[in-house]
């Protein structure tokens, strides 16, 4: 209860700040981003490109632990998560308070479960946040992009968004690797403290999760043969 408690509260006070104390709306706000969404990159800081793009690249890397997590939940994952696409961690937040703990998964991943669960699919990830990461350490304008920190709105929260994503990752993370088996409480650690870096290398190593539905065949075949 405490732990929803405190997830409930951070939401509460994410909403206060982003509308009441953060920097103000700019005039321009509505034009940046559609200029994000479609591509229309001329004039923008490769930092604001980056981070914007960043901030799609997040929900990514918990749909590969939240689909499977909400397997057996009372509350429907995929809801929050398609909604964490257009609002970050004010989506996270509300599933991580209504959550309960899940260390196992039984039955059969259906294709999607077996997307998201895909080595694969983090390597994907990985290789398009990489670029953008390093996009805008080669390119980007950090002090002008601190200016707009402190004077826009939408750059302000969603960088705190991002770092908000960052710190809440590891409270799925746990239970991920309980689900799979790692007990090494150093894997994680750094799966956990090394701000994206550290869950896209999670998403690449992890052992995939056991296919009720795969073993089956498997048997199948097994007496198949044998009866043959």
């Amino acid at each position: 209860m405490s732990r929803k408690i405190t997830f409930g509260l951070l939401w509460l006070l994410l909403v206060g700040y982003a509308f009441f104390l953060a920097p103000p709306n700019q005039p321009d706000t509505f034009e940046l981003i559609k200029n994000l969404s479609t591509g229309q990159w001329q004039d923008i800081n490769p930092v604001t490109i980056a981070l914007f793009n960043l901030m799609g690249i997040w929900p990514m890397i918990y749909a590969c632990l939240m689909l499977i997590d909400g397997v057996g939940q009372k509350v429907p994952a995929w809801v929050f998560l398609v909604l964490s696409f257009g609002v970050g961690a004010f989506a996270i937040l509300p599933y991580l308070a209504l959550r309960e703990d899940n260390y196992t998964f039984t039955g059969s991943k259906n294709a999607l479960l077996k997307v998201v669960d895909s080595r694969w699919t983090g390597m994907a990830i990985a290789v398009v946040a990489t670029l953008f990461f390093l996009y805008a350490i080669a390119n980007g304008d950090w002090k002008a992009f601190n200016q707009q920190w402190v004077s826009d709105r939408f750059i302000h929260v969603m960088s705190l968004d991002f770092c908000l994503l960052t710190l809440l990752f590891p409270w799925l993370l746990g239970d991920d690797m309980e689900r799979r088996g790692i007990e090494d409480e150093r894997r994680f650690l750094i799966f956990a403290l090394i701000p994206l870096f550290g869950a896209l290398i999670y998403l690449v190593t992890r052992p995939p999760l056991p296919d009720e539905g795969e073993d089956r065949s498997d048997d199948l075949d097994s007496g198949a043969a044998a009866a043959s």
